[in-house]
C-alpha cells in the first residue's frame, strides 16, 4: 500500500506560522499566571487603579468634563 501526499511550499509556512504562534501565546499565557502567582505569594504588590485625572480622558465628550 502507498500513500501519496503532496505538500505544497506554503504548508510549510503555516505549519511554521502556527508553531511560533502557539509558543508566543504560551509565553505571554505564562507571564500573567507568574504574575498572578507572586501577588498570591504577596511577592509582588497588587496592582490598584489609580483615579483618573479630572481633565477626562480624551475619548470623554467635551459636555461631561465641562460639568
Amino acid at each position: 500500500m502507498r500513500i501519496l501526499a503532496y505538500l505544497d511550499p506554503g504548508s510549510g509556512s503555516v505549519l511554521l506560522q502556527a508553531l511560533l504562534g502557539g509558543i508566543a501565546a504560551a509565553a505571554v499565557a505564562g507571564k500573567l499566571w507568574w504574575g498572578r502567582i507572586l501577588t498570591i505569594l504577596r511577592i509582588r504588590k497588587p496592582e490598584t487603579d489609580s483615579e483618573p485625572d479630572r481633565e477626562g480622558s480624551p475619548d470623554e465628550p467635551a459636555q461631561r468634563r465641562a460639568s
